[in-house]
């Protein structure tokens, strides 16, 4: 089953359950979903973190603009995406898959960043956020 065919069955209950906020967040979601599979973007994965940084950085400039309960709204929403992604790499298993990226590319200072940058993303597989990717090889290379 796709994340998308499960955020279909999400709506139908979230709806019989008459939760308003959950059904819209679900249904842009979807629509992000189905969007990027016709544009020939498979990797619901990518469109789903992509989505949930969108809700984060909004949230945040909400926050900084004074209005927190438009950035609680988005925070809600960047939860319910959060639901739908695999399991975030714990900080430890992210400093193996670095060192080891580093080690095969051997790169051995800043310059080189971006040849372990990318051997680095290779392995995280969309398990891990691009910044906590890249602030692990940044500390592994200073």
């Amino acid at each position: 089953m796709t994340v998308a065919d499960r955020v279909k069955q999400d709506v139908v209950l979230a709806m019989k359950e008459g939760d308003k906020d959950r059904v819209q967040a679900l249904r842009l979601i979807l629509s992000e979903l189905q969007k990027a599979a016709k544009e020939g973007d498979g990797d619901e994965t990518a469109v789903l973190r992509r989505e949930r940084k969108r809700r984060q950085e909004s949230a945040r400039a909400f926050r900084d603009g004074g209005r927190a309960e438009l950035a609680t709204a988005e925070e809600t929403e960047a939860e319910i995406i959060g639901a739908y992604l695999p399991a975030e790499l714990s900080d430890e298993e992210l400093d193996s898959i670095v060192a080891e990226a580093i080690a095969e590319t051997g790169a051995v200072e800043m310059k080189q960043m971006g040849v372990a940058m990318k051997a680095a993303m290779g392995k995280v597989g969309g398990r891990a956020d691009g910044s906590r990717v890249s602030a692990k090889v940044k500390e592994a290379l200073s």
